[in-house]
């Protein structure tokens, strides 16, 4: 019987890139019945809604989904369809392995980086409780605030003051880091490394802390430490192979995964999945390129090694080893690759996303 999968096509080079991943998917064998589904840019021209109902209504009948980047606006315009999935679906963990993948250009090619990290999707700064310069609830925050702090006026120009609210819970912080401890377990993972900022914010990453330290009591087999997120970045480009499964606050998350993905050759090769407690959404790290849309252009193996983990996640193993393996040979073979991974980036020779998910279907053959 079929497994029932929302496909969310995305804008930019999204669609291109859908459509090479629906593609490789398909080759493993494993039957897919996909409920195809529009959302960002091109259908906000549209429709005037980036995110249609109908989408989440798709993904919460099929509690599966492989979705195609959508562009976020910097700065303006609406808010980002990425962070109101992950809201609205209570997809509250954000899981990216990092893998290096023989063939891929990186500094790190003699270093066995292999790490996963894992971010806390749904509070932190992420959580999108702002207040913008000069309006009348940015005063009234920023009178709270100094009111808290004894009368001393920390905060003196609501004017020209914005002001984000960094909500951490008991709650959320357990069932992160409890993700963390579960996916280790789960896959033979032998550490976690808990990230914060506790030195300096100490009743928010303080909490975070506490309730990680707490929740690694229960998984004696797994080792535990803690590191300050400014000395991780350090640590993880001197030394990446002494870490394993890294568990972050959102914000941490964000920035430390694409700092991963840098380790092991870049973001066109860097998978993430997105799970709650009823579904999961599978992405690829990277954003839309919408410079590069339509033009067969741009990197499709993040998505494709996202539809890998959506296999395992399904519980077809076997399918999804076959999958990584054809990437990785096709990274390792290097004649059928797009440009961002020739030694020359202007190497006529590259390929075009379609041809190098061909190839990949190819290897599984």
């Amino acid at each position: 019987m079929a497994y029932h999968v929302t496909l969310i096509l995305g804008d930019g080079t999204g669609p291109d890139l859908a459509d090479a991943a629906r593609k490789c998917v398909d080759a493993t064998g494993v039957a897919m019945d996909w409920d195809i589904q529009e959302a960002g840019i091109d259908v906000m021209e549209k429709t005037g809604n980036p995110l249609p109902d109908s989408v989440l209504e798709s993904v919460r009948r099929t509690k599966c989904a492989l979705k195609a980047p959508i562009t976020t606006p910097v700065g303006t315009g609406f808010r980002s369809i990425n962070v109101h999935l992950r809201q609205e679906l209570g997809l509250f963990a954000c899981i990216r392995p990092c893998k290096y993948y023989p063939g891929v250009r990186t500094l790190y090619d003699k270093t066995p980086v292999d790490l996963v990290i894992v971010r806390e999707n749904t509070e932190d700064l992420y959580a999108g409780i702002e207040f913008e310069k000069g309006d009348s609830k940015t005063v009234e925050v920023i009178e709270m605030v100094n009111r808290l702090n004894s009368g001393k006026k920390i905060l003196t120009n609501p004017s020209a003051t914005g002001i984000s609210i960094k909500p951490i819970s008991v709650e959320g912080s357990e069932r992160i880091v409890r993700c963390a401890f579960d996916y280790a377990r789960s896959n033979g993972r032998k550490k976690v490394t808990t990230v914060h900022k506790a030195n300096i914010m100490k009743y928010t990453d303080g909490l975070y802390l506490e309730v990680s330290r707490q929740v690694a009591k229960d998984y004696p087999d797994i080792e535990f430490e803690d590191r300050i997120v400014d000395n991780m970045c350090m640590q993880l480009v001197q030394k990446p192979e002494l870490y394993d499964v890294v568990v972050l606050p959102n914000l941490y998350g964000d920035i430390l995964s694409d700092l991963a993905a840098g380790l092991v050759g870049g973001l066109g090769v860097a998978p993430g999945m997105n799970l709650g407690p009823d579904g999961a959404v599978f992405e690829a790290t990277h954003g839309s390129a919408p410079k590069y849309k339509g033009q067969n252009k741009v990197n499709p193996c993040a998505l494709i090694l996202s539809g890998m983990l959506m296999l395992r996640y399904l519980g077809e193993t076997e399918a999804s080893k076959r999958l990584e393996d054809a990437v990785a040979a096709v990274i390792a073979e290097g004649k059928f690759v797009t440009y961002d991974m020739k030694a020359d980036r202007n190497d006529p020779a590259a390929v075009g996303t379609r041809e190098m998910a061909d190839a990949v279907c190819r290897k599984m053959k």
